[in-house]
């Protein structure tokens, strides 16, 4: 038993270090050499786990697949608060914050850029731009919607959160909760319909109920 857990604490090290090591310098330029030493273990130790670096992006874009499942698999707030599009409000805020505070989360998404890594592990953009199809429909039948086509609200979601997440690579006020608020208090008045309007907050609700 102490072994495997050794075992797992190695990997885990080695997909945290690949992951600072991915985020801050790209794909391409970091060795193998750099990611184990960064890790604390040896060169044979990383390929007894990962045979290559894409084996070793792949193992970095499953964990931050798993952390993205938490986000996105959160309980929905009721209809007096808001149904499914206050749930759209509110995981658009906990993927920012996600992204700002863990490296293995935005390592995961920047990951799906490169030619080598691509195709290897989940696309998180794709996972997140099904998750916000699926709600804006969940939406639309609630009631909670104006008459927005759907598909052009969800590329329009999309399309805000997936920039924001590129911009806060290089500057992370993109990533904060003041900045999505200004995009849903925008957004919210020429899309959510009049008694939606007043249930949903543009700050998001999960963090009031826990």
């Amino acid at each position: 038993m102490a072994m495997q857990e050794r075992a797992v604490r190695t990997r885990n090290a080695l997909i945290g270090s690949a992951a600072e090591l991915f985020s801050r310098d790209g794909f391409e330029a970091v060795s193998l050499s750099a990611i184990s030493a960064r890790a604390g273990v040896s060169n044979g130790a990383l390929h007894f786990h990962f045979p290559s670096k894409a084996a070793l992006a792949a193992g970095v874009r499953a964990a931050a697949a798993e952390r993205f499942r938490r986000i996105v698999s959160a309980e929905r707030p009721p209809p007096q608060l808001g149904g499914s599009l206050q749930a759209l409000v509110d995981t658009s805020h906990a993927l920012m914050q996600g992204l700002c505070r863990d490296v293995v989360l935005r390592a995961g998404f920047d990951l799906g850029d490169s030619v080598e890594a691509a195709g290897r592990g989940e696309d998180l953009y794709a996972y997140w731009h099904s998750w916000v199809e699926d709600t804006v429909v969940r939406s639309a039948r609630e009631g909670l919607l104006s008459d927005v086509p759907p598909r052009d609200l969800a590329a329009t979601v999309v399309g805000a959160t997936v920039g924001f997440a590129a911009l806060g690579s290089h500057d992370v006020r993109w990533l904060s909760r003041i900045t999505l608020t200004r995009f849903w208090a925008l957004l919210l008045p020429r899309i959510a319909s009049p008694p939606a309007l007043r249930l949903v907050a543009a700050s998001g609700r999960r963090a009031e109920v826990g």
